[in-house]
């Protein structure tokens, strides 16, 4: 047989293969985080007719003579450029801007998307839209520790539990240069006990004499008698500089001492009651925030992102996500903005990086291929028949 019509198969599966990967590009042109495919040529071995000849004296050299048995698919590359972002304003959606993966457990398999399409499910787990956990990790009392294991992000389905106060402090500036008969300045912090329950420390400043200054302390059940401030020449507060009111110390020492200015205001304190989550949000580094019923406002948790040495060495596995391959490279896990990783934005999807002009050529170009390959075909079958019809 004429070695052309084995050519020409191998030219017909090759743009039929070309064919089904720009098909399948097209398909998944408003998929989220889809990166599309691109097709690779090879040729295949060539047949010898003749070998090189070096030069003498006497005749030159030659070149080989070869024929070519044909076409076969190299490979098929993935293309992982961004793709545009598209507003949802769903706070659950989110992408990555740059490189990297979320990371997803499925099963007891790890897996990686770009698709950031996530919703809550009725546990508080925050899952795909096929269902698999999201990784992260998780904050413990607001605190997050990256160095630790991944685990499946859930928001707190139970009520933050109360704790005690026992520290408050006060800032700003008493008037020192006041005349003994200035008015007193109240001012007031609301603490807390271990059921939540909260009761009021007010501090009293009384002007006591020509740039004298005293404080009092009480809770309602406890007090702290009128005790003088004591400043020095620079107007920092040295005597007391706190106060022990029950199981709570109230810290005055940034308190200052300076002329013809009064600010004093409560600071902060420790404790808090109880309360429940309310809201989230999702910073640039993947940290979830969240805010509760008792205006707290603390870290629940962090996204983990994945980087690959040859990204496009991943394995397609379905549903928009990747697994590992010995050609990826293992896994870096790490926080959004690190190590090359790209940054994060909720209420916003990636979208498919599909080009649909380069797409429409492909497909121009792999169906005159397959036209071209299958004339070679007839063309050579026209050869067989005359060689055929030799013989009448």
């Amino acid at each position: 047989m004429l070695r052309s019509l084995f050519s020409g198969i191998s030219g017909l599966k090759a743009h039929q293969t070309m064919l089904d990967v720009s098909g399948n590009n097209i398909a998944n042109v408003n998929t989220t985080g889809y990166k599309s495919s691109q097709t690779q040529f090879q040729d295949t071995l060539s047949q010898v007719i003749s070998t090189a000849t070096a030069g003498t004296n006497a005749a030159g050299g030659t070149n080989p003579a070869q024929v070519g048995l044909g076409v076969r698919v190299a490979g098929i590359t993935t293309n992982f450029t961004q793709g545009a972002a598209q507003l949802t304003n769903v706070s659950t959606d989110m992408m990555i801007s740059g490189d990297g993966f979320f990371t997803v457990r499925s099963g007891a398999q790890t897996l990686f998307t770009r698709a950031g399409g996530f919703s809550f499910d009725s546990t508080g787990h925050l899952v795909t839209a096929s269902g698999a956990f999201v990784q992260g990790w998780a904050a413990t009392d607001g605190a997050i520790n990256t160095n630790g294991g991944l685990s499946d992000l859930q928001l707190p389905t139970e009520a933050m539990g109360a704790k005690a106060s026992t520290a408050a402090s006060f800032t700003g500036n008493v008037p020192t240069d006041a005349d003994g008969t200035a008015a007193d300045i109240v001012r007031t912090i609301d603490v807390f006990d271990n059921l939540g329950q909260s009761r009021t420390v007010t501090l009293t400043f009384s002007n006591t004499a020509a740039g004298a200054w005293s404080v009092a302390a009480s809770d309602g059940s406890a007090a702290v008698a009128a005790t003088p401030l004591a400043f020095d020449a620079a107007g920092k507060l040295t005597s007391p500089t706190s106060l022990a009111l029950g199981a709570v110390a109230v810290d005055i020492g940034a308190i200052t001492g300076f002329a013809s200015l009064s600010t004093l205001a409560a600071g902060t304190q420790d404790g808090q009651e109880a309360g429940t989550l309310q809201s989230f949000a999702l910073s640039s580094d993947g940290t979830l925030m969240g805010s509760y019923s008792n205006g707290l406002t603390q870290a629940i948790g962090q996204l983990a992102l994945a980087t690959f040495n040859n990204p496009a060495g991943l394995e397609k596995t379905g549903d928009s996500m990747y697994t590992t391959s010995v050609n990826s490279g293992a896994a870096e896990i790490g926080t959004a903005g690190t190590g090359g990783r790209g940054s994060l934005a909720n209420g916003a999807l990636e979208m498919s990086n599909v080009d649909l002009s380069s797409e429409f050529t492909n497909l121009i170009i792999a169906q005159r291929g397959f036209q071209a390959n299958a004339r070679v075909i007839t063309t050579s079958d026209s050869l067989l028949e005359e060689l055929v019809n030799l013989k009448r």
